[in-house]
């Protein structure tokens, strides 16, 4: 089963023109086309843009989603696998960081919204 652009676009939340960016800076290989010259996407590529929203949402830059793409199409050898295990390696301990410089923001914001109750109790109290 293929869908067509503006399918993908709705199921994916990416605009027509991203899909088209995307697939011409090469993010997405090319899309094969259909009889009436239109876009067909399979499976593989919408599990494909699935990935690339999830490396985006992290916080990975596009110069970096190309390199993982181009890396991706050169297959499966070691000359592929292992770099594309580092750059998401590397990735994924950017991430952790993230994540903890946020853990700690919200502890601090937790402390601030108690002490900001507790003086507004104050104040209901008298």
């Amino acid at each position: 089963m293929t869908l067509s652009i503006s399918k993908v676009s709705e199921h994916c939340g990416l605009s027509i023109d991203t899909l088209r960016y995307y697939e011409k800076i090469g993010l997405i290989d090319t899309v094969p086309r259909g009889l009436n010259g239109q876009r067909r996407y399979r499976d593989e590529d919408l599990g494909w843009i699935a990935f690339l929203l999830r490396l985006r949402s992290t916080g990975m830059g596009i110069v970096d989603m190309q390199r993982y793409a181009s890396l991706r199409r050169a297959g499966h050898t070691p000359d592929s696998l292992v770099p594309r295990r580092e750059m998401l390696e590397a990735h994924a301990a950017a991430v952790a960081l993230q994540i903890a410089s946020l853990q700690e923001n919200l502890l601090l914001l937790q402390g601030k919204i108690e002490i900001y109750r507790q003086m507004e109790a104050s104040f209901s109290s008298t």
